[in-house]
């Protein structure tokens, strides 16, 4: 082995969400004379319903080493297992080929869970990405702290993530405090400006704007059609605001809400639906909008460090650090309204332009490359369980 133990990096991505956070640390590591870059590609950026995002990946320069995929048409919790078990199934002969020192791996999705646990089995070293969060109201949560105890170098986003993480167990040698990576992405962006966005992506934008991404509420049995029913009642009377949805993630349910959200846009003129935005468009759409609504990360991770408000919905993404910008609702059609209501009132708006991220101000992709650059790969498979009183 060269004179680092960690050379060849695999970076393992399943979604739009977790690559447009990993996408400067792939960069990163790309541009290292010293390290080596694997790919490899699964989850929802291999189907054309959730918009073939691997071709994004792609267009930004990266080759993909293996594309893998895992996904069940079936989007019930059957389903959802037969995803898992095909990461399973088919990840061991793909770390057996590519044979990466490292493999990184950010969030809490199912599927970086099965994969993480391959990992496990087969001996490879993982470092895991914004691990210590809580988001009470998905299952995520239990994967998220899941993967942290698979994992053996953690990157997080604040210290109170930090402490958690060393509260599971794991040593604080091991646990860095890099800040968020929504933060880095925005800062490298040179956002569109209106009139070239309007452009590409057909949409007029109104003297009003909302950018609309609601996930399924995976903890909350038969509750999720309710809660997005609510959520278009509050925003049907809207005729004279700009309503941009994107599509949600590959969970549970989550065929109901792309079917609601398509009905809803045939329906209504002043509104328009993207599979995916990719993240130049999607933070650039994110940054003319008079609020962002939903129950997505992105409201609490990047609207803040734009300024812009967030109308965060129900219990999906209880537990995160928030924002003074982020106005916190019940999954019920009246709060939703007071909320938007909300957006408009001076003294909101006053305290708006103060608005501080509590995930730092930038440079964790790089931190992060260092500090994989200088860690070493003695004994870091066999873990010791770190008590709180040593």
């Amino acid at each position: 082995m060269s004179k680092l133990d960690f050379k060849r990096v695999c970076v393992v991505t399943g979604s739009r969400a977790d690559y447009g956070l990993l996408k400067l640390v792939m960069k990163n590591i790309k541009i290292d004379k010293e390290l080596i870059l694997q790919t490899v590609v699964t989850g929802t950026h291999l189907s054309s319903k959730y918009g073939s995002t691997y071709k994004e990946i792609e267009s930004d320069g990266f080759r993909i080493d293996r594309k893998v995929k895992i996904l069940s048409s079936d989007n019930s919790s059957r389903g959802l297992l037969k995803s898992m078990a095909n990461c399973q199934i088919k990840f061991p002969s793909i770390f057996s080929d590519l044979k990466p020192d490292l493999i990184i791996v950010l969030g809490d999705r199912f599927e970086i869970f099965s994969i993480t646990s391959v990992a496990l089995v087969a001996c490879i070293p993982v470092a895991h990405l914004h691990g210590g969060e809580s988001t009470e109201g998905a299952i995520d949560e239990a994967f998220r702290h899941s993967i942290t105890k698979m994992s053996h170098i953690h990157f997080v986003a604040n210290d109170v993530y930090r402490k958690r993480v060393i509260q599971l167990g794991e040593r604080p040698s091991k646990v860095f405090n890099v800040g968020g990576l929504g933060v880095d992405c925005i800062n490298s962006l040179r956002l569109i400006k209106r009139d070239e966005l309007e452009s590409n992506i057909g949409f007029k934008l109104k003297n009003k704007n909302l950018l609309i991404t609601f996930h399924s509420v995976t903890l909350e049995d038969g509750s999720t059609k309710k809660q997005f029913v609510e959520l278009l009642a509050a925003l049907r009377p809207l005729k004279e605001t700009g309503l941009i949805f994107t599509l949600p993630n590959a969970d549970t349910d989550g065929l109901v809400i792309i079917k609601l959200i398509n009905e809803f846009v045939s329906n209504s003129l002043n509104s328009i639906v993207f599979k995916s935005l990719g993240q130049l468009h999607y933070l650039s759409c994110m940054s003319q909008m008079d609020g962002v609504i939903g129950n997505s990360s992105s409201g609490l991770l990047e609207a803040p460090s734009l300024k812009i408000p967030t109308i965060n919905i129900g219990d999906r993404q209880k537990g995160r650090l928030q924002a003074s910008s982020v106005i916190n609702c019940r999954p019920e059609r009246l709060c939703i309204v007071k909320a938007i209501k909300k957006l408009d009132s001076k003294r909101f708006l006053v305290g708006l332009k103060k608005t501080i991220s509590p995930y730092g101000k930038g440079g964790a992709s790089q931190k992060i490359v260092k500090i994989i650059k200088n860690l070493k790969s003695d004994g870091i498979l066999k873990k010791q369980f770190f008590d709180l009183n040593q």
